[in-house]
């Protein structure tokens, strides 16, 4: 009899995902799926095609986004790093644009915030918005205010949903860079996030940012989902302080009993914004007690001034380093992608967070980022087979400390 019923059960949840797929991630099995509503909190994935970097039980970020912007009634507000579609064929953006524009039509209303230094090498598609009915487009200029740049890259639907991670509104983020974001609805953390974008909607125009809010009420449960926290940089421009990401993670480092993994574009503990010991110190406290440190960086690391770093920081068997580099596709070379661009940090496979941030002195202290750290539930030990995919798949190399690297050409053929 329990055999039959765990069949049935198998066949109801292949229906239920084939009538309205929206995967949770699990730790042994298969993938369960629900619909939008009864997922508080969802990884999403995007992944260079003619790759292996695809995860089946991982949703793709251009359809989530899609599925979110469709489903907006009221409101959807985006703070990006820049906004670029290609301009020379349709693409999954194109898509993702054309839905913007028919939630406006629809009469959600659309603001859009975008980094002020990057509008400038990529005008197009925000001085398209900014013509458009129901949009309202203000660009940020972070370098007069923050010292750095609107570096961060997510959206909040209704007020009620948000969308968080490395994505930038980019074309090549959605089909030619390995990438990883969060798809959310715990209230206290689409309430503090809407809390930042209204600071810098308001910092944009030349107003002062509005009240401080009373309490979060962090962590917040979602459910069998794990507790989550809304994190932020800079410090000194956050609606709550406590929200400051970096002690956060060095928190996290300092509480590892076995692994610590981490994936990010760019490590650099000394450079020219200054020096970030706090990161490197807990990794090497950490690794000094015998916990297992693991790290990996895109390729565009072995530039000069970046890969001397994560040369320095290799020290196996207790720290390693690797480089993952993404093979470039064979209709072209395609500037500025075919890269591991996701942040991301795991601990013993049960606390984790999902941001924005390279691991640089500036994108803590001078520039906008957002993450989430999330405690228990499936989606940490998830991301830490994910690590685990890159981190034994066919494109990662050890880092050499003796070697001399010659850094990929990104920028043009």
């Amino acid at each position: 009899m329990r055999s039959f019923r765990l069949l049935v059960a198998l066949l109801l949840a292949a229906a239920c995902a084939r009538a309205q797929p929206a995967p949770l991630v699990t730790q042994a099995g298969p993938p369960l799926y629900a619909g939008p509503a009864a997922a508080p909190l969802e990884l999403v994935e995007s992944w260079p095609l003619e790759t292996s970097l695809d995860h089946a039980d991982l949703r793709d970020a251009k359809d989530v986004w899609l599925e979110l912007i469709n489903g907006a009634k009221r409101s959807l507000d985006f703070a990006e790093f820049y906004a670029s579609d290609d301009p020379k064929a349709e693409s999954a953006l194109t898509r993702v644009v054309a839905a913007l524009q028919a939630a406006a039509s629809r009469g959600v209303k659309v603001r859009w915030l975008g980094e002020e230094k990057f509008y400038k090498t990529y005008p197009a598609l925000m001085d398209r918005f900014a013509k458009l009915p129901g949009f309202e487009v203000r660009r940020l200029d972070a370098r007069s205010s923050m010292g750095g740049i609107l570096h961060a890259k997510y959206f909040l639907v209704d007020g009620e949903q948000g969308y968080l991670g490395s994505q930038n509104f980019d074309w090549r983020s959605l089909e030619h860079i390995q990438e990883l974001g969060v798809r959310f609805s715990v209230p206290a953390a689409v309430r503090a996030l809407a809390d930042v974008f209204e600071s810098d909607w308001a910092l944009a125009s030349g107003s002062p940012p509005p009240a401080r809010p009373a309490a979060y009420g962090f962590p917040a449960r979602a459910g069998d989902l794990g507790a989550v926290t809304l994190v932020a940089s800079p410090k000194g421009y956050l609606p709550d302080e406590s929200l400051w990401e970096l002690p956060r993670l060095v928190q996290l480092i300092d509480s590892a009993k076995r692994t610590v993994r981490v994936q990010v574009l760019t490590y650099k503990a000394r450079g020219r914004g200054g020096e970030l010991r706090d990161l490197e110190e807990a990794l090497q406290r950490a690794a000094a007690r015998g916990v297992k440190v693991e790290l990996i960086a895109a390729d565009w690391g072995k530039r000069k001034g970046t890969i001397e770093g994560l040369q320095h920081l290799h020290a196996p068997p207790s720290l390693s380093v690797k480089l993952l580099s993404v093979p470039q596709w064979s209709h072209g070379f395609v500037p500025f992608a075919r890269v591991a661009h996701a942040k991301y940090l795991v601990v013993d496979g049960e606390r984790a967070w999902v941001g924005t941030s390279n691991w640089e002195r500036d994108y803590f202290f001078k520039s906008r980022n957002v993450g989430l750290v999330i405690v228990g539930g499936p989606l940490p030990a998830r991301l830490d087979a994910f690590f685990a995919d890159n981190w034994n798949g066919p494109y990662v190399e050890v880092v050499d400390p003796a070697r001399t690297y010659e850094a990929p050409n990104i920028s043009a053929e």
